[in-house]
C-alpha cells in the first residue's frame, strides 16, 4: 500500500475512507436484507440466507482491513473525508429502501443490486490504480476483495433477475432457487 500512498498518502486514505463507509453501509444493508429475507415465507428466498451471510460476513472482513491499511497510513478510519462524505450521501436511497422498513424482497435485492455494482466499480479503481503504482502487495489484496464482490454481484443481479420475471411472467418459484444452486 506504500507505493499507491507514495505521490498523494492524503489521496489514499481519503480513497482508503470512500470504501471504508461504502463497506459499513453495504454490511448495514445485508443485516437488514438478512432479517427481512428470514421472516419470508419463501422457502427460494429463504435458500439465500446461507450466501447472504457469507456475504455480509465477507463485507464485514473488508470494512476490517481498510481500517487496520488506512491505519497503517497514518490515518483515521473514522476521519470523514471528502470521498467518505460523497459515499454517504450517494448511499443514503440504499439504505432509505433497505432500512427504513421496505419488506419487498425486489426492492431490497435491487437496491443490493445497486449497492454492489458501486462496491465493484470501486474496488476496480482501487485495483486499477494499485497496478498504475506497479504496488504487487495492494494490488493483490483488491484483486482478492474484487474477486469476492464479483460474487455478490452475481449473486445479487440473478436473484433480482429472476424476481422480476417472477413478477413479471409469473415465472416459478423455483426460478428464483436456481440464483443459488445447492
Amino acid at each position: 500500500m506504500q507505493k499507491l500512498a507514495q505521490v498523494n498518502k492524503d489521496k489514499a486514505i481519503d480513497l482508503l475512507n470512500e470504501r471504508l463507509t461504502f463497506e459499513r453501509a453495504s454490511v448495514k444493508l445485508y443485516d437488514s436484507t438478512i432479517q427481512k429475507v428470514g421472516r419470508t415465507a419463501d422457502p427460494s428466498l429463504l435458500n439465500l440466507l446461507d450466501r447472504l451471510r457469507e456475504h455480509r460476513n465477507q463485507e464485514k472482513e473488508h470494512e476490517e482491513w481498510l481500517e487496520e491499511q488506512i491505519r497503517a497510513l497514518g490515518g483515521d478510519a473514522h476521519a470523514e473525508t471528502e470521498m467518505s462524505r460523497l459515499i454517504e450521501i450517494e448511499s443514503r436511497g440504499l439504505e432509505q429502501v433497505v432500512l427504513d422498513g421496505d419488506q419487498n424482497p425486489a426492492h431490497l435485492f435491487h437496491a443490493l443490486l445497486t449497492a454492489e455494482l458501486v462496491d465493484n466499480a470501486g474496488w476496480q479503481l482501487l485495483l486499477e490504480l494499485a497496478d498504475e503504482a506497479d504496488d504487487a502487495e495492494a494490488r493483490e489484496a483488491f484483486r482478492c476483495r474484487l474477486h469476492e464482490e464479483e460474487d455478490h454481484l452475481a449473486l445479487t443481479r440473478e436473484v433480482v433477475e429472476r424476481l422480476t420475471r417472477k413478477e413479471l411472467l409469473g415465472a416459478r418459484d423455483e426460478a428464483i432457487a436456481a440464483a443459488h444452486p445447492t
